[in-house]
């Protein structure tokens, strides 16, 4: 095997995000449920035997960023096995960025699980997740491949049975400063632990919680409020998704996506999502 071509990587909305404390090496520690949606990036891959690791992306236009997730998630697998065998990544990059739907995570997870095959390195999804958690917090979570309650720093994962349904995603053109988020004296921090149970007795697991983070991330930047506020036109209660920027909201059954009136505002993405119980590489686990 010397490709692989057209890898997914789907994007996660967060259905609730709570933080419950901090540790003392300052990350945070939160409750949330990670949802699979079918809004998704895919991947090509090509064997290099001198064990260089390249990316290229689909977009001319695109500026590859310094500490590319791909790239590391690349190497990263290289110094954990000592593969001398390298690759050529080109990414077709469809997830906003800057949207706290994962992108960058679940690119990265898809990576892993790519480059194990065409390597041959037959690593175990525990060791992929241990590489995964040195990424990013929400990398074992596409890495564990199903809809999932999360705990701890994002690596305490337990699936959750989710019902199908549809939901509008608005994305603004404006990225949100996670960081900026994180250390505001204003966040959140000590919201009541929850329990599955608590979760799966709620009226709609839709429905459920808060976001932490939406009520600082709102006054650092205004055009959540305002995604907040396009839902609503459509008579849709939102709430945002991780990190923001984007915003989501569960369609009723009676909603036609021809009913969808796209944001007037310049450069908004709003696509109609559906949600998905499975990665669709969740059979590479093995």
């Amino acid at each position: 095997m010397t490709e692989l071509h057209d890898i997914p990587a789907p994007a996660k909305l967060n259905l609730f995000l709570h933080i419950t404390g901090r540790r003392p090496d300052g990350y945070h520690l939160l409750q949330s449920v990670f949802m699979l949606i079918d809004w998704q990036d895919t991947l090509d891959f090509r064997l290099q035997p001198d064990g260089r690791i390249t990316r290229s992306d689909a977009d001319p236009h695109s500026q590859l960023p310094a500490e590319d997730l791909c790239v590391r998630a690349a190497r990263k697998l290289q110094q954990y096995t000592g593969c001398t065998l390298g690759a050529h990544i080109h990414l077709h990059k469809q997830i906003p960025s800057e949207a706290g739907m994962g992108g960058g995570s679940s690119d990265a997870a898809s990576c892993l699980l790519a480059l194990n095959r065409l390597w041959d390195l037959r690593l175990a999804p525990e060791q992929l997740a241990a590489i995964g958690l040195e990424l990013g917090a929400d990398v074992p979570f596409f890495l564990f491949g199903r809809n999932a309650w999360v705990e701890g720093i994002g690596e305490q994962l337990q699936p959750v049975e989710l019902p199908p349904a549809r939901f509008l995603v608005v994305k603004p053109e404006e990225g949100a400063p996670t960081a900026k988020i994180f250390t505001d004296p204003a966040l959140k921090r000590d919201t009541s632990a929850a329990t599955i149970a608590d979760f799966v007795a709620s009226t709609s697991p839709y429905q459920y919680g808060r976001n932490d983070l939406q009520p600082v991330a709102q006054g650092l930047c205004p055009s959540i409020t305002q995604a907040l506020s396009w839902l609503e036109q459509h008579k849709l209660q939102g709430r945002m998704t991780g990190s923001g920027t984007a915003v989501f909201a569960e369609l009723p059954t009676s909603f036609h996506d021809a009913d969808l009136q796209h944001p007037a505002t310049k450069n908004w993405k709003a696509r109609v999502c559906s949600n998905i119980a499975l990665h669709p590489l969740l059979q590479w686990r093995a």
